[in-house]
């Protein structure tokens, strides 16, 4: 049976080119990046190149950029860093949507070191509104975290408009999640403190990200060890990775310019597609980003339909690949507040460039074929 990939927002495969230099790479290379004989000279010498191009491509500082194992980490790093830095204060501002490698961050805050966390609402397009930035907003808030595109909604935040409120009014810092926005919609990182990506989204290597720190923000590293990433994450750099992942982002967002229309058009033919069907509820919002489109049928929980799907060769999810194994409700359409029944039978699809409107077509008839078997449920 021939499987068909809708799950792009989860990961993506690796770009052959990637491929072929980072095996090209490890053919030739395994020396320590920080040693002080000729090949270590010279891996380090590539991997400040490589940090180079990363940061003219984020229009950002050379030294500005962290190499991690993935957004993760980045995003872990980010919140923990800002405010072991900055003791005095103790409030964290963030939204009711985000990834669990935030929410989990913050909690831990809460739970081991007494920080106060405020999330913020969204509304029923799961977007948070500029109003609520400014009545939470403290004297004492350290950092504001706020997720540039939702991984299960494709909900696009107010970036802009949050980050340049934060840095007149305030003494916090502001990081924002750019997993899913990188290469699919256009920021200015002029009012973003920290940013944080990972490589596997970019059709890179697994265990390979970054966190973009800006040279005036305080932070303290979450790994101890060497003076490795200037001092802020120690430990022996994973420099071919590193390496690679220049060229990853290169060609991920040149391609992602090249492929927009296309994966407009998978998802515009997808959402006509669904809207015809009595019963489906389309839970993403209409001006969400182009790869993603969530959606429900409220008498089949996730479950089912996700693995009728999967019978039938299309790979998608339920909500985020992160909290799969939950059996608990997306906090995401909670706070966008759809329901139990709706939460509980979501659907996401998320396209890439090699999707094809023929797959799309399947995609509604089997849909149909499951609903229509499975729907007395």
């Amino acid at each position: 049976m021939r499987r068909v990939d809708f799950d792009s927002a989860s990961t993506t495969n690796l770009n052959t080119e990637v491929l072929k230099t980072y095996i090209s790479l490890l053919e030739k290379n395994y020396v320590n990046s920080e040693a002080l004989y000729d090949e270590g000279v010279a891996m380090h010498l590539k991997l400040e190149k490589a940090r180079a191009v990363i940061a003219s491509l984020l229009q950002v500082e050379t030294q500005e950029i962290i190499f991690t194992s993935g957004a993760s980490e980045a995003n872990s790093a980010a919140i923990k860093g800002v405010c072991f830095a900055g003791k005095e204060k103790k409030h964290i501002l963030t939204t009711s949507i985000e990834h669990s490698s935030i929410r989990n961050a913050v909690k831990q805050m809460a739970d081991v070191f007494g920080y106060e966390v405020t999330y913020l609402p969204v509304n029923k397009e799961s977007v948070i509104l500029l109003e609520d930035v400014k009545k939470a907003l403290r004297e004492d808030t350290a950092i504001v975290s706020v997720m540039a595109v939702n991984n299960e909604v494709g909900s696009i935040q107010p970036i802009q408009e949050v980050g340049e409120f934060v840095k007149k009014h305030s003494h916090a810092y502001f990081h924002v999640d750019l997993t899913q926005a990188i290469g699919k919609i256009d920021l200015n990182m002029k009012y973003i403190d920290l940013a944080s990506m990972s490589a596997h989204k970019m059709n890179g290597l697994k265990g390979s990200g970054l966190l973009v720190k800006k040279r005036h923000v305080p932070f303290v590293p979450l790994i101890n060890g060497g003076e490795q990433e200037f001092g802020l994450r120690g430990g022996t750099a994973n420099a071919l990775a590193d390496l690679v992942l220049a060229k990853t982002l290169r060609l991920y967002l040149e391609d992602q310019k090249k492929n927009l229309g296309h994966i407009q058009a998978l998802k515009e033919r997808m959402v006509h597609g669904l809207e015809a069907l009595t019963g489906v509820y389309i839970n993403s919002p209409v001006n969400s980003i182009a790869n993603i489109v969530n959606f429900s049928y409220p008498k089949i929980p996730s479950e089912v339909m996700q693995n009728a799907l999967n019978q039938k060769g299309f790979m998608v999810s339920a909500k985020s690949t992160c909290d799969s194994k939950s059996t608990e409700p997306s906090d995401v359409l909670m706070a966008m507040g759809l329901g139990r029944e709706i939460a509980l039978s979501s659907i996401r699809v998320s396209f890439h460039s090699d999707n094809t409107l023929e797959e799309v077509d399947t995609f509604l008839k089997v849909y149909k074929e499951v609903i229509q078997q499975y729907g007395s449920l």
